[in-house]
């Protein structure tokens, strides 16, 4: 459907069953029963879905519909979906199309090949999706999406949407008591937002085409250096490429289209990467907003004749990207309860929810750890371009020194804030912000909210939001208990804050996390560094953590041994399809490449030699020499991978297997990398088998 872009507030949300649309579409009592719903999260009767489902049904056919879909998130980490039609049989023999009320509310998906860790045998095949009213539908290629949550027969969570929603709620229960002890008697609902930027790189689909290591496993395994990197920073921030920028021209049209708050977009620091960064809203339509963000991005690029690589490290020795989870926690009367004010010091409500949030970073770092654990973000973590394995809080100098000031019950100093001057007059003057921004720290706080780091670009921001939205509620639920039963709550709050800053504060850390002697001071502070995702997945059955999910009603310890088992079985195959992809690229293409031309090399020196006797050569000597040693190397490690591969495959359970995996396979792969890319350099390019990195990251041109 053609839509004019002069103006985007008149197309904004076109596509989105949104507030706007159910009020002008809805009987004035079912939409007041739908925000009720949406709002307080009460129940919806099925006489109120069924005219909710044939308003939708209109308005769907009206934008050129013809299929539903149950839009879900199961544990592969991307959506899924299946189309049904809205045609239905009349007595005629024609169809009608019509749409109930249970087909709205609940669908049944088979569940039979996506992830389930053992909670169900592989011949039961039901599951279930059940409609989430919080998040709008959508009309999406002529179908009307309904974002779902998606369980087993038994009653299982088998996506990333279930636990997140739980999650939301059981931080809204504990936030409501502390608000209510702090008299806010309007407020009625506590909701966490986030908003995440998504980095990502976009390189010639005709290129990548010739790369199967890009196109089976989403990354390069090999590729030496090219003589320019981002060694120049000139591609951050710089002038956007005429193709990139209508690339991302299209991309804003179509997310606007679907009522997705994109908002900022830049060159980021590697050639040929980009970032999108949305606004804040409420955590599972952020979820369900970047979800569709990368599935526009993948599928516009290829559009533009451009290919949208998400793996958090594609290219060995420049950035690899990231997705930076911004979260926040707001009442329904629109109050931030992590803004500090303009005094931060005598605001207490304010630093009871910052302490809240300390304490749960401490108590469950292992957790917020877990959460971006993957074999992409294992590449990433640590370098220059992302956080170190190590969870900390970055808070800055201000919010530092008054927690500092408490913990000592000393009075602190206020400043007020001095004007940001650079020195020229006709700049505007303006003030500072309380802190400057710690590019190094995992969780970072930015303002009026925290920025967690550590997630890797392909990453669905629902596990690590679960992750912190329980942990938080746990210690928002400790609080509760505490202050409600206190005689003088301005004496036990003061207290409870002074305690939690004193025994807390080995996590907060405002300097260089990239520093050795941080990681050394890290581990006198005994916190975690979990290095690799076999290292961090078996945090996850911590007895402390089960307890924490069950307490909550996120997870069953069912749910939690059955992640378990699912993140290790995918690090596994992960790892196992970049070493096959290794190994047939060697064998296929680059051993056949190198020999072809030492060949060359050799014919070359033999003519001359045989043309001019006494010609020394020393170019095709030399380097035919240095190539059969290397090619001989490439052979022999190849052997000793494909020997890896074979040999870790005698591990019965899934951790032994992911550590094998990554002290055995691993290694060899690397050092058969190694091998090839030094043969690459001494290797003519024209007769080298798959484009080369400078083709790759400056293959755009224009």
């Amino acid at each position: 459907m053609e839509i004019s872009m002069k103006n985007v507030p008149d197309y904004f949300g076109k596509f989105v069953f949104d507030d706007i649309t159910m009020r002008a579409r809805l009987p004035k009592e079912t939409y007041k029963a739908m925000i009720r719903t949406i709002k307080d999260g009460r129940s919806l009767d099925i006489s109120i879905a069924n005219v909710v489902a044939n308003a939708m049904k209109d308005w769907a056919i009206e934008l050129g519909a013809t299929h539903y879909t149950h839009w879900f998130q199961p544990m592969t980490g991307i959506t899924a979906e299946k189309h049904d039609s809205f045609i239905s049989p009349d007595d005629s023999g024609r169809v009608i199309m019509e749409f109930s009320g249970k087909e709205l509310v609940q669908g049944e998906p088979d569940a039979s090949s996506f992830p389930s860790g053992g909670l169900r045998a592989t011949f039961e095949a039901r599951g279930y999706t059940a409609w989430d009213p919080t998040s709008y539908a959508f009309v999406k290629d002529g179908v009307l999406c309904i974002p779902t949550a998606f369980c087993s027969f038994a009653g299982d969570a088998l996506d990333k949407k279930t636990p997140l929603l739980r999650s939301m709620e059981a931080l809204n229960r504990q936030a409501m008591r502390i608000i209510k002890l702090f008299g806010h008697t309007d407020v009625t609902s506590v909701k966490t937002t986030v908003g995440p930027e998504q980095e990502y790189f976009l390189i010639e689909k005709a290129l990548y085409d010739k790369r199967p290591d890009l196109v089976f496993a989403g990354r390069t395994l090999f590729g030496a250096r090219p003589p320019k990197g981002q060694e120049l920073d000139d591609h951050y921030f710089g002038t956007i490429k005429p193709r990139v920028a209508a690339f991302m021209k299209e991309l804003d049209e179509e997310l606007w289209k679907l009522g997705v708050y994109a908002k900022t977009e830049h060159n980021e620091a590697a050639p040929a990467q980009h970032e999108l960064a949305p606004y804040f809203t409420t955590a599972n339509i952020a979820a369900d907003h970047n979800q569709l963000t990368m599935e526009l991005m993948q599928k516009i690029a290829r559009k533009h004749d451009m290919v949208c690589i998400l793996h958090e490290k594609p290219f060995a020795g420049v950035t690899g990207s990231g997705k930076h989870n911004n979260w926040s926690m707001t009442t329904n009367t629109g109050v931030n309860l992590l803004n500090p004010g303009e005094t931060p010091y005598e605001n207490a409500q304010f630093l009871l929810f910052l302490c809240a949030v300390i304490k749960a970073v401490d108590d469950y770092q292992d957790l917020l750890r877990v959460s971006a654990a993957t074999a992409g973000n294992d590449h990433r973590l640590g370098a220059a371009e992302a956080p170190p394995a190590v969870i900390s809080i970055f808070l800055g100098d201000e919010l530092t020194a008054i927690l500092h000031a408490l913990e000592k019950e000393t009075v602190y100093n206020a400043k007020e804030k001095s004007l940001m001057r650079v020195g020229v007059h006709v700049l505007p003057k303006f003030p500072k912000d309380t802190t400057d921004r710690n590019r190094t720290s995992p969780f970072a706080f930015t303002g009026n909210k925290f920025e967690f780091r550590m997630l890797g670009a392909s990453a669905s921001v629902s596990d690590c939001n679960t992750s912190l939205n329980t942990a938080v509620a746990e210690v928002l639920s400790q609080f509760a208990d505490e202050l409600e039963k206190a005689e003088n709550f301005e004496h036990a709050l003061h207290d409870l804050i002074v305690r939690t800053v004193r025994n807390h504060k080995r996590i907060i850390f405002n300097g260089n996390g990239y520093d050795e002697k941080w990681i050394e001071e890290a581990e006198r502070r005994g916190l975690y560094n979990l290095k690799t995702t076999p290292d961090a997945i078996p945090m996850l059955l911590n007895q402390k953590n089960i307890d924490l999910f069950c307490k909550h009603k996120v997870l069953s310890e069912r749910e939690i041994r059955a992640r378990y088992e699912i993140l290790l079985e995918s690090y596994v195959k992960i790892v196992n399809i970049e070493a096959l992809s290794m190994v047939d690229m060697v064998k296929k293409d680059i051993l056949p490449a190198v020999c072809c031309y030492g060949d060359k090399l050799a014919k070359a020196f033999r003519h001359k030699k045989e043309a001019i006797p006494s010609l020394k050569c020393d170019y095709e000597r030399n380097v035919l020499q240095e190539l059969s040693e290397c090619t001989d190397h490439i052979y022999h490690t190849l052997r000793c991978l494909e020997k890896a591969i074979a040999g870790v495959n005698k591990n019965d359970d899934s951790l032994s297997l992911a550590k094998a995996y990554e002290t055995q396979v691993i290694p060899q792969m690397q050092a058969l990398r190694a091998y090839v890319d030094l043969a690459e350099t001494m290797t003519a390019y024209k007769d080298w088998p798959y484009p080369t990195y400078g083709d790759l990251l400056f293959g755009i041109k224009n």
